[in-house]
């Protein structure tokens, strides 16, 4: 089974759980995802882009200082631009951030999810999905061109096309 064939149904079940999206860093170096999959809304993502929140983003700068575990309400004394709350007015509810693997190479997730917040076993189960995620692209620096387009042609939502 490819690595792609592999990818495709996590990726799908983190969408089913995150029903309002989530965005997934994979393998970052340099500040710089190896794979980006992101599932949260496009006005979101304009948004996002646009005014460049990614530079003053607490959930990015505590993913890369950090592993672990943290609820983005905990991170909102931490956020002076209001990234969190503006993105709570866009509908990204019940915050998490999760992050793995060594600083040369972090695995950066955040979930989010309407309605109530996760449950444990919800969180349990995005863990083992970013930390099999995270396992599945290890060497990643050495894969094949082929190999990656296949991978970056997977719909954030797992879908594989043709």
């Amino acid at each position: 089974m490819s690595t792609a064939t592999k990818l495709a149904p996590m990726l799908g079940r983190l969408s089913q759980i995150c029903d309002t999206g989530h965005a997934l860093a994979i393998h970052i170096r340099f500040t710089r995802p190896s794979l980006l999959y992101q599932t949260y809304s496009r006005e979101w993502m304009d948004y996002y882009s646009q005014n460049g929140l990614f530079l003053t983003d607490p959930v990015v700068r505590w993913g890369l200082e950090h592993t672990g575990m943290i609820y983005w309400n905990d991170l909102k004394e931490s956020d002076p631009n209001g990234v969190l709350t503006k993105a709570d007015s866009f509908g990204l509810k019940n915050g998490i951030t999760y992050a793995t693997g060594d600083v040369a190479s972090r695995t950066i997730t955040g979930w989010t999810k309407s309605g109530e917040p996760f449950t444990q076993d919800e969180i349990n189960e995005l863990v083992q999905l970013t930390n099999d995620i995270h396992a599945l692209t290890e060497g990643i620096e050495t894969y094949s061109e082929a190999l990656m387009n296949q991978l970056l042609s997977i719909d954030p939502v797992g879908e594989i096309p043709e």
